[in-house]
């Protein structure tokens, strides 16, 4: 149970998950989730659990919606929640707002053993004290408790119902103020074009919003306080390193369309064993011939190709990343872990923080092991690319798909355009006077 004596501090627990495929096929995908969650909330017994989802209520929305009233309330009833008498749901549902909707989703969860949490009210500046749980949907922009915005069409006009933005929340647990963003930032929209420049445009489309959001959380408007921004971020590895390394004694062959010349494919060939197809690369297929490399030590060799978060290394810390890729991931229970061909496996979702978060999380480190960076589900079928392939039907089955033809019969194929990623996870302590620094904080606002 959270909150015995023998652990010092207040545990923290911050999940982060794409779960837009949990709205397509709800039965059975949600249970999944729902047991792998809550598996992680009984393993480190959080005080203070926030849970930011992004795609919440899937691609159809309005037809969705009962399905996300089933998951909220899920999540707040269930045993395994019991001991959390205290919640705040923000759940962005104004889907028929093209100029507003983010389709982001935030949980927070107070065990019944914490005592003394605020939570900041942004227009009248001052925090107030946490009682009962409530939910806020539909027009978040009205909400006090939080700061919502939707990055401009024109950050990424390739993609005109981009519903990409951000949540903030801010909160104060024994005098230590902090705050907690919920964030998604745009996908590589072609295989292509990310190949073309290194770093590709859509990483230059990521720095700019995510560099957006850093410099409007700690603006003049109000208290500079530690912050933790975790989300999908969609960074990719960089794609003309990663394939001139794993391509290295190839040749290229490029495939164009009769009627524009556009190039639709490059083919990357051994240059001797027969000219084997080692990769093959078109808008939405990233076919390499060899998966190990991706799964081999977690994805370690890869992580020197993961270069987006570097332009931000004096605002953002990370702590090692110890999982595999976790994008896109998808599991064939005859061969274990296996990822999908649409595109270069990436660890698209993070959780990240700023200098002084990293002092309070690197604090509560001792001699035994309290702070944990991992994550969920990777042996089950958590979401809308994780997939079993039985020859009995399954609510996850699903094949590949190549050139618009199944590759197997007899599998029932799920809606290719959810690309979401095993959720993320971050467990910690704050421990007692961590926080002091930052008490004035607390002090110079009205408490309520």
């Amino acid at each position: 149970m959270a909150g015995k004596a023998a652990a010092p501090g207040t545990a923290v627990l911050l999940v982060t998950a794409n779960v837009g495929s949990l709205f397509d096929d709800p039965e059975n995908l949600q249970k999944n989730w729902l047991r792998e969650f809550y598996q992680v909330v009984h393993t480190h017994k959080p005080h203070f659990m926030a849970l930011h989802c992004q795609e919440f209520g899937g691609k159809n929305y309005e037809a969705s919606m009962s399905h996300v009233d089933k998951f909220v309330k899920e999540l707040l009833s269930s045993d395994a929640m019991k001991e959390y008498n205290r919640a705040r749901v923000y759940l962005d549902e104004n889907y028929k707002s093209q100029e507003h909707f983010t389709a982001l989703g935030s949980f927070y969860f107070l065990h019944e053993s914490l005592k003394n949490i605020y939570q900041f009210d942004f227009k009248a500046k001052k925090y107030r004290k946490v009682a009962g749980k409530e939910i806020y949907s539909d027009t978040l922009e009205s909400t006090p408790m939080l700061e919502k915005e939707k990055f401009p069409q024109d950050y990424f006009p390739e993609c005109k119902w981009s519903r990409k933005g951000f949540i903030r929340t801010r909160w104060c647990i024994a005098d230590c103020a902090f705050d907690l963003v919920n964030i998604h930032l745009f996908h590589d929209a072609s295989n292509l074009v990310a190949w073309e420049t290194s770093p590709s445009v859509y990483s230059g489309i990521r720095h700019k919003a995510l560099g957006y959001v850093l410099d409007r959380i700690i603006d003049q408007r109000f208290e500079k306080v530690s912050y933790f921004v975790f989300g999908d971020f969609n960074f990719r590895l960089d794609s003309k390193s990663v394939v001139e390394t794993l391509c290295t004694k190839a040749t290229m062959q490029t495939v164009r369309a009769a009627d524009t010349n556009e190039v639709v494919k490059l083919i990357f060939r051994e240059s001797d064993n027969d000219r084997k197809v080692m990769l093959q690369l078109e808008k939405k297929l990233f076919d390499y011939f060899n998966q190990e490399v991706f799964r081999d030590n977690n994805g370690t060799a890869l992580l020197e190709f993961d270069k987006e978060l570097s332009v931000f290394k004096d605002r953002l810390y990370e702590l090692d990343i110890s999982f595999p890729p976790s994008y896109p991931y998808s599991e064939d229970a005859r061969q274990g872990e296996q990822y999908m061909n649409t595109r270069c496996p990436a660890w698209c979702d993070r959780i990240l923080m700023s200098p002084s978060a990293k002092e309070l999380v690197l604090r509560s480190e001792s001699e035994e092991k309290v702070v944990t960076y991992d994550h969920i589900g990777p042996n089950v079928c958590m979401g809308d690319h994780k997939f079993h392939i039985h020859g009995a039907p399954n609510p996850c089955a699903a094949v590949a798909v190549h050139k618009g033809r199944a590759a197997s019969a007899g599998h029932q194929l799920l809606p290719a355009r959810f690309m979401a990623a095993l959720p993320v996870f971050l467990a910690f302590r704050i421990m007692p006077g961590a926080g002091k620094p930052h008490a004035h904080v607390h002090k110079c606002c009205v408490v309520q």
